[in-house]
């Protein structure tokens, strides 16, 4: 940051004063399907808020307990480890405070993903730029949207893909691994049948056996997806590297990738086409950068994934990818406007015509709704 820009934070009062952690219960349209289980109901996420003289800024949490974490650990990591590093220190030492978080906390990926998330809310505002400025400044400014096809209803599917597609939807990604193997292809005959003009992809989420995955993922790679994304648990690299080498769709490394490390040995061994990048699985937008580095470097593709967020935690994403040139499949920052029964932002997500449009307004971009914090918290901690 140059000199004018500092002294522009300076001016507006640096200082963190206060954090608040608030955990909320957001109810969601239908239960969703993925290999390694389902969500439906509500879903509990984890908000930051960290206030300065003057400005507010907002962080979030989005953790899956069969995925990253707990609301419950995201929350108590946020209000008893991390909170001793924000109050009272400066803005401009966001690196050095997210190097702090890691030396003191193990794991955690998602309170810490929320809390940076914050951090570069505050100084954007501050500075007033928008985070992708703080980044670098964006390589694209509208993104790709994927929608996930998961409900075991597929006839309740079928009309969300309607809707969809008449906003100008192109992406489907269809979670597969759950329901059967003639299940997976009836779905994807179907949708084929009917919407010959979007691209189809698939996720496993893991829901299959190295065994299974030899068997089921050629017939599925018959249907020419886009990408076929993680069909075998996390560990089983050698099944990823042999799956790969069996199907021509590219393969897609998701929960096989948390870490820049994780990143640095799947580019050397050659487990996947592309990797899956993820905020909250992988502790912020900083981190998100590195595996991405590497990941260009190695020839090798980005998706922006997400977890089940607020339009808060899509925003983050956004900026990221828009300034990652080869984050270059789009992004599935959907759940916002078809997934969450209500949306936590003032004004809408930024999606239209199948796109979501990059804010250009300092910070994240869009505010919080106070109001529908209010409504739907369920835990506060300040």
């Amino acid at each position: 940051m140059d000199g004018a820009a500092k002294n522009v934070v300076h001016g507006l009062g640096d200082t963190i004063e206060g954090m608040v952690v608030t955990t909320v219960a957001l109810p969601v349209t239908s239960t969703r399907n993925h290999g390694i289980g389902a969500v439906g109901g509500d879903i509990h996420n984890v908000l930051v808020k960290l206030e300065t003289d003057g400005l507010t800024a907002w962080g979030e949490a989005s953790p899956w307990a069969a995925f990253t974490g707990t609301a419950e650990a995201a929350a108590g990591a946020l209000d008893v480890h991390l909170r001793p590093l924000i109050v009272g220190r400066r803005i401009s030492e966001t690196a050095q405070i997210m190097v702090e978080a890691d030396a003191v906390l193990v794991g955690h990926p998602e309170a810490k993903a929320a809390l940076e998330m914050a951090l570069y809310d505050l100084i954007g505002k501050a500075a007033n730029l928008s985070v992708s400025e703080l980044l670098g400044g964006r390589v694209r400014d509208e993104l790709p949207l994927s929608v996930s096809i998961a409900n075991p209803d597929f006839d309740a599917d079928l009309e969300l893909a309607e809707r969809i597609v008449d906003d100008g939807g192109r992406l489907f990604k269809i979670k597969t691994g759950v329901a059967g193997h003639t299940f997976d292809l009836m779905r994807l005959e179907t949708l084929k049948k009917r919407f010959p003009e979007i691209e189809i992809r698939i996720d496993y989420n893991q829901g299959l056996t190295p065994i299974e995955a030899m068997k089921f993922v050629p017939d599925i790679d018959t249907f020419e997806p886009g990408f076929i994304e993680q069909p075998v648990r996390a560990q089983n690299w050698e099944a990823m590297k042999n799956i790969r080498a069996a199907i021509r769709a590219p393969l897609v490394a998701d929960e096989s990738i948390f870490t820049p490390a994780d990143a640095l040995r799947a580019a050397k061994e050659g487990i996947a086409d592309a990797f899956s990048i993820k905020i909250m699985k992988s502790g912020g937008i900083r981190k998100c950068q590195e595996i991405a580095s590497i990941a260009a470097a190695a020839g090798i593709a980005g998706y922006g994934g997400d977890m089940f967020e607020t339009g808060l935690a899509h925003l983050a994403g956004v900026h990221l990818v828009a300034t990652a040139p080869n984050i270059s499949l789009g992004c599935e920052f959907y759940q916002a406007t078809y997934y969450l029964e209500t949306d936590l932002l003032e004004t809408p997500f930024p999606v239209s015509n199948g796109k979501i449009t990059v804010p250009v307004t300092p910070g994240l971009g869009i505010n919080i709704d106070e109001d529908k914090v209010r409504h739907f918290a369920i835990d506060q901690q300040n």
